[in-house]
């Protein structure tokens, strides 16, 4: 499977890559579907069946809102964050969804959407059926997908043959392990943000791929931006307050804090972190890095990078999410980034692990310290469960993205002070994480059924 850079980090909306970005594309997917089957003047109705921890954690994700956009013909990457409540609105006034000009859709929650919670489809756990209906309620179409984390999803029938819906293009220098990536580097004399360059001109220019990235960085600056300058309370009934416009504004009453405080770079660090992630919670746009869930490491990493280190640089950036995105790879290909199959050690950890390489890579660090960094942070992020209280990406996510983030950087600092030599490989941590997560008990994957989401009743 060739994946690309721009395939972990799209930009989309809050507040889940797997619970809203996934579930919407699969909903346009399959209005696509009714397109191609010439079912378009049949079809009078949709009805979507969500389980397992789209169902356990759906409403709090959004879940049911991303099906409505989908099935409106709306993708995560284009929609305006601003218009969805009209939208919303709109179809439950007129008890119908527009799908397209020609394709209207009766629609009554209660009768076109099933949370069916004690159900699981038996490929992965946030698993979706699309059912077409004639006005009679005859069955004219039925599809099932699978949102398997970051935004990524699978037709059931792909999964099963365990064929990923990607590009299977031949890239000029494959690896599908850290160590084989290692091999490239050191057979070309590439880094490994030029052996993805070279990959990624299979299928852009190096002004599209350096444009492209420019973009995923400047959303990731505008996101930021965004919830500094953001007051208020978040939405979905915890009535979480907003805690980076206030940290900025005291960070920027007090600039002589640095000179005082040695730790001042850290609140800088949570700041960027904790912006990002209530943006993300309010259902803004952000960046999958490479899920919804984490999306607030890699953007305050990065904003550290150009803030506190010397000679950062544009092409710094673009290293540092080239660097990013191969390790994302690895865990992608060979173990998850879904909360929902194995716990945020796949989310938190992912993007922590991504971060201090995609670091390291900016900061001129060899290969060998680059994978050290990586194996470091998500050694220390192993057996970390998804327990989001009330099904909210808000308590811990957000918090734990601001701590994630630390230590992202703290694994970098680790590695440049090595050699690059070190016990655990990070292939080695990348199968651990995935056995850990494979032991994992279900009600600590993202069903609000365990850990905090339960314990917190009870304090």
């Amino acid at each position: 499977m060739a994946v690309s850079v721009f395939d972990l980090f799209k930009i989309g909306i809050g507040p889940s890559s797997s619970h809203t970005v996934g579930p919407m594309r699969a909903a346009n997917l399959f209005i696509g579907q009714i397109v191609s089957h010439d079912l378009v003047e049949r079809t009078d109705s949709v009805f979507t069946e969500l389980y397992g921890s789209l169902s356990h954690t759906g409403r709090g994700h959004g879940t049911d809102k991303a099906i409505i956009l989908g099935l409106s013909g709306h993708l995560p990457d284009a929609i305006d964050p601003d218009v969805i409540p009209g939208i919303l609105q709109q179809v439950n006034d007129d008890k119908s969804i527009q799908a397209n000009d020609e394709l209207a859709l009766k629609f009554i929650e209660k009768k076109h959407l099933k949370f069916h919670k004690r159900k699981t489809l038996p490929l992965h756990s946030n698993g979706m059926q699309f059912t077409a209906l004639d006005k009679d309620g005859n069955e004219l179409l039925r599809k099932a997908y699978y949102s398997v984390g970051g935004g990524f999803i699978m037709a059931h029938t792909h999964m099963a043959k365990q064929h990923i819906m990607e590009d299977d293009t031949d890239l000029p220098h494959p690896f599908t392990t850290g160590e084989e990536l290692l091999v490239q580097c050191k057979t070309h004399g590439k880094s490994t943000a030029e052996i993805m360059y070279a990959n990624e001109l299979t299928w852009r220019t190096r002004e599209e791929i350096d444009q492209e990235l420019d973009t995923i960085w400047q959303a990731m600056a505008d996101c930021v931006k965004r919830g500094l300058n953001t007051d208020g309370v978040l939405p979905g009934g915890l009535k979480v307050a907003r805690r980076a416009p206030k940290l900025y504004q005291q960070l920027k009453d007090n600039p002589k804090a640095s000179l005082t405080d040695p730790l001042i770079i850290l609140d800088w660090v949570n700041m960027f972190a904790l912006a990002v992630s209530e943006e993300n919670a309010a259902g803004g746009r952000v960046v999958t890095a490479p899920t919804n869930g984490a999306a607030g490491i890699i953007p305050a990493v990065l904003h550290y990078y150009t803030h506190f280190v010397p000679n950062q640089n544009p092409q710094g950036i673009r290293n540092f999410l080239l660097t990013a995105a191969a390790v994302g790879i690895l865990y992608k290909t060979k173990a998850s980034i879904s909360g929902a199959e194995v716990g945020c050690q796949g989310e938190v950890g992912v993007a922590s692990s991504m971060a201090a390489a995609g670091l390291a890579s900016a900061c001129d660090l060899s290969d060998e310290e680059v994978q050290n960094a990586a194996e470091i942070a998500m050694e220390h992020n192993l057996g970390l469960t998804c327990d989001p209280i009330g099904g909210l990406v808000q308590i811990p996510c957000i918090e734990r993205n601001a701590m994630g983030a630390v230590k992202s950087i703290n694994a970098t600092r680790m590695a440049d002070n090595n050699d690059g030599t070190h016990w655990v490989s990070l292939d080695k941590v990348i199968r651990t994480m995935k056995a850990t997560g494979d032991d994992m008990k279900e009600i600590y994957k993202e069903t609000s059924r365990g850990g905090l989401a339960v314990n917190i009743i009870e304090c």
